[in-house]
């Protein structure tokens, strides 16, 4: 398997992870349930920082073989997608990426080496996780550094395990303290060593099986992510009748079933996903071609960074 398979993997687990928690957010909850608990303990703020790190990596690539001009023009399109995002869907990321991209990350390209990058990034999340900041938002700029700092530095496989299991350890540590303090500072540590331990146990556990599934969704990130959300829009009337909060869990379920489904079905037929072609397009200012000429079509590019 190769790299950049596994975060198309990584990408697609991301999708599905925030496609749950943005359905529970934006139901009402009068009364707490079990699942409230699981979600706000286990899931919530976990697949934003996965998505983020995963964000800087794709400014990574898209680097090798692209000018820095050319990024510009991919973040301004990224922003004007998020601003009619934002018409429908307030809790819309896209901008943010966008902004943080273009003032963040393309000055840190110019940067040497990786062990710079990740300790900037290190002391950035660690500044946005001081109570006065309020952490949210100000987090991506730390995580779009580190996972350049990480692409950079191509940390060896066998540091897998080890990290895993320690960031296993510290999510379960954190997420024990937080429960019996209520104390925001932690849950946000709590919740970035989960994604950390979510990432790393997927890559450990990733079949052939499992990436047939995620990958679909994570190289149509964009299209999935931004319908996802209009989805969320269109049901939460009836989701705020359910106290029991089990609609959440199976709207999202449907949702991704579909998603899955409906990408690996435009994958067989056309390179990029819809959104993610519009977006090229835009971003070269002429049209691209999408539709494979066959399922053997040896033109395939690789999968495109996309909005990770």
């Amino acid at each position: 398997m190769t790299r950049i398979r596994e975060l198309d993997a990584l990408r697609g687990f991301a999708v599905g992870g925030i496609m749950l928690v943005n359905t529970w957010q934006h139901t009402t909850k009068d009364s707490r349930t079990g699942i409230d608990w699981t979600i706000e303990a286990l899931f919530q703020s976990r697949f934003y920082p996965i998505f983020s790190l995963l964000f800087g990596i794709s400014f990574m690539l898209f680097l090798r073989g692209n000018s820095r001009w050319a990024l510009l023009s991919r973040l301004f399109w990224l922003f004007g997608l998020g601003l009619i995002q934002h018409a429908f869907y307030e809790g819309e990321v896209l901008t943010d990426y966008a902004f943080y991209g273009a003032v963040v990350l393309l000055p840190a390209s110019f940067l040497p080496g990786g062990l710079p990058v990740l300790f900037l990034g290190l002391a950035a999340i660690g500044w946005a996780l001081l109570p006065q900041v309020g952490g949210g938002p100000m987090l991506i700029p730390g995580l779009f550094l580190v996972g350049m700092g990480l692409w950079r530095l191509q940390p060896p496989r066998w540091l897998l395990r080890p990290a895993f299991a320690v960031a296993a350890l510290a999510t379960a540590l954190l997420t024990a303290a937080w429960d019996d303090t209520n104390d925001w500072t932690v849950y946000s540590v709590a919740a970035l060593a989960g994604a950390a331990a979510y990432s790393l146990g997927l890559l450990l556990v990733l079949r052939p099986w499992l990436s047939a599934v995620l990958e679909p969704l994570g190289r149509m990130a964009l299209t999935n992510y931004i319908t996802g959300t209009a989805v969320i829009v269109l049901t939460v009337p009836l989701l705020d009748r359910d106290p029991t909060r089990w609609s959440v869990i199976a709207l999202a379920l449907a949702t991704l079933v579909v998603q899955v489904l409906g990408s690996r079905w435009w994958l067989a037929r056309f390179r990029y996903g819809p959104l993610e072609w519009i977006w090229r397009c835009l971003t070269w200012f002429r049209r691209v071609p999408n539709r494979l000429e066959s399922g053997r079509d040896q033109n395939r590019p690789l999968p495109d960074p996309g909005v990770s």
